[in-house]
């Protein structure tokens, strides 16, 4: 268990920082309304990441736990969570379980919106 936790947070401090620097990178080259391209780029390249990351560690090496961990759950969680997502959703598809797809990609996205509304009120309401 500790072993799983340590190369969790090892891939997911270096995702961290990489996303950081990427946000920064990017900003360089936009401005104002367009701040959220940092963002945009990290989430396309997490996904790229982890479909070529997953799809070696299948063909390769399934039995390995230490890689998926380090660079699936660890890195590419903390590069960006969109990755995640889009990967779940990818396998979802795969399984043909296209309710289930329907359902958590819609979800996802309307109670995501809605949870940082409500976050955004209650900040406001309690004057924080």
């Amino acid at each position: 268990m500790w072993k799983d936790l340590i190369l969790v947070g090892a891939g997911g401090a270096f995702g961290s920082m990489l996303r950081f620097i990427t946000s920064r990178i990017v900003s360089l080259f936009v401005e104002g309304e367009w701040l959220f391209f940092g963002t945009l780029v990290a989430n396309i390249r997490g996904c790229l990441l982890i479909g070529i990351f997953s799809g070696w560690i299948f063909a390769h090496h399934p039995e390995s736990q230490s890689f998926r961990l380090l660079m699936i759950v660890g890195f590419c969680g903390g590069y960006t969570t969109f990755s995640a997502f889009a990967f779940e959703n990818m396998r979802l598809i795969e399984m043909n379980q296209w309710g289930l797809f329907v359902l958590y990609t819609t979800s996802s996205i309307i109670l995501g919106l809605l949870s940082v509304w409500g976050g955004i009120k209650i900040v406001q309401a309690l004057s924080l």
